[in-house]
């Protein structure tokens, strides 16, 4: 289902709680708010309103992912680049990762499976700010 974004610096400041597999229809919820925003690349469930640590984006292929708990494990490169926000209307400076170590779970057959990856670029860049929206980080 398509929801509405959140603009709410309280709901969006707010530490994120843990994510079960409990949490799939707002995983698939992401997904649908995801592909509905034209030029969007990724999403947080707080700015939909829910303060669990689920997020989606969409790859340099254009294909969707959805993570269960990311944390940036290490990362790479450190550089300050001009990034913006679905919930925020100014652009601003920040500090991110050229390639980062991300762990992660993966909704596999109804139940989360952990993962460790690497990402680089661009796709780097917004898993970082997702796990910001997680941590209650606003840019």
């Amino acid at each position: 289902m398509i929801r509405e974004l959140i603009h709410d610096d309280e709901i969006l400041s707010q530490p994120c709680e843990q994510a079960t597999a409990d949490d799939a229809d707002l995983a698939q919820d992401l997904l649908d708010t995801l592909a509905s925003i034209e030029d969007g690349g990724c999403i947080a469930a707080n700015q939909i309103g829910v303060t669990k640590a689920v997020v989606a984006f969409v790859d340099d292929k254009g294909n969707p992912h959805v993570m269960f708990n990311p944390k940036i494990l290490m990362g790479l490169r450190a550089a300050r680049v001009v990034e913006g926000c679905l919930s925020r209307d100014e652009t601003v400076k920040v500090r991110r990762y050229a390639k980062v170590k991300v762990q992660f779970d993966e909704l596999v057959d109804g139940k989360l499976v952990t993962r460790k990856r690497d990402y680089m670029g661009w796709v780097a860049q917004m898993i970082q700010h997702m796990v910001d929206h997680c941590n209650g980080k606003l840019v």
